[in-house]
């Protein structure tokens, strides 16, 4: 029960108990019942927008530790990404150049996403844009390794060849010539024999009588064997495989045919003087990935140092070729 209110009355002297209406106390009660809903809805919105739940905070803490996990998964993926360029840098500068094969081009390595969005349905999301980062992160890093392994599947087949390639390789000088004085013109501009006009020529003259033997430089198949009374004369071709080709011309014989094959030091064909000669010699060119390249730079396996620097200063002296 309610305590009872009195009021003082000047009149009696006397303090008469004040009695609401039944109007007063519903009013009354009313007034406090959405006074304290007013409240309550105030402090609900308070704790509500300015002071996390329980729940919240565990959300929160949880969401803390996935952005600190994702921190240091790009850091992991930075050191792989590392660790990967170095492999790369070294596939293309060291065992590609061993083995003489081109490095891989950068846009391969490097190449995007294409069709449509891959990273869509991660979209749209709370810190989506670490996750789509790190979900490409990843996909970049599979990529490079997967072309990274078929490099080195290459390198494999490479390495397998490599026996067969050092033998293909024209190695040697394509006739006998210790004393290195057969040699009368090499790679690069001479006054021609004929035309008597400075020309550049493209391969190594070695002199030497008639019928001379002419060996096969490297392994090979006879791709071509040409009888003519101009330009090179009497030539053949052998194709070495590994983008390697090599020309004789002038020869007086053949000792093969078309489609033979060939190993280094087989002798293929005899010195002439056929086509467009002066006198007795083999002109000797080297082609490799379709262009002809200076045959001085590949006497590696019948000279020794000193004998290669000798032929070296002889083939730069300037003079007149035999063709």
């Amino acid at each position: 029960m309610g305590k009872s209110r009195f009021r003082y009355n000047p009149e009696t002297l006397s303090y008469d108990e004040i009695k609401l209406s039944l109007k007063q106390r519903l009013f009354k009660y009313f007034t406090y019942f959405f006074a304290s809903i007013m409240l309550a809805l105030a402090y609900y919105i308070v704790f509500t927008f300015f002071f996390d739940s329980p729940k919240e905070k565990g959300l929160k803490r949880q969401i803390s530790e996935l952005e600190l996990n994702y921190d240091l998964l790009n850091n992991h993926l930075g050191q792989i990404e590392s660790v990967l360029s170095d492999m790369q840098d070294r596939d293309d500068n060291i065992y590609r150049t061993i083995f003489e094969a081109e490095p891989i081009h950068k846009s391969v390595r490097n190449a995007g996403f294409g069709g449509t969005n891959r990273y869509k349905d991660l979209e749209g999301l709370k810190n989506s844009e670490i996750i789509i980062s790190t979900a490409k992160h990843m996909d970049q890093i599979v990529q490079k390794i997967a072309v990274q392994s078929k490099s080195y599947d290459e390198l494999v087949d490479l390495a397998v060849n490599k026996e067969k390639m050092l033998a293909s390789v024209p190695a040697i000088q394509p006739v006998s010539n210790k004393d290195l004085k057969r040699t009368a013109s090499g790679w690069g501009y001479r006054i021609h024999p004929i035309y008597k006009i400075r020309k550049f020529h493209y391969g190594m003259d070695f002199t030497a009588p008639t019928g001379t033997e002419i060996y096969a430089t490297g392994d090979g198949v006879i791709r071509e064997t040409d009888q003519s009374k101009r330009g090179y004369g009497n030539k053949i071709v052998v194709d070495h495989g590994f983008g390697y080709q090599t020309l004789y011309a002038h020869m007086t014989a053949f000792n093969v045919r078309q489609g033979q094959k060939v190993k280094r030091g087989d002798v293929i064909g005899f010195v002439g003087n056929t086509g467009l000669s002066t006198a007795p010699h083999l002109h000797y060119e080297v082609i490799y990935n379709g262009k002809k390249v200076n045959p001085v730079n590949y006497y590696f396996n019948d000279l020794s140092p000193e004998e290669f620097d000798r032929m070296l200063d002889i083939s730069l002296k300037a003079g007149q070729s035999f063709d």
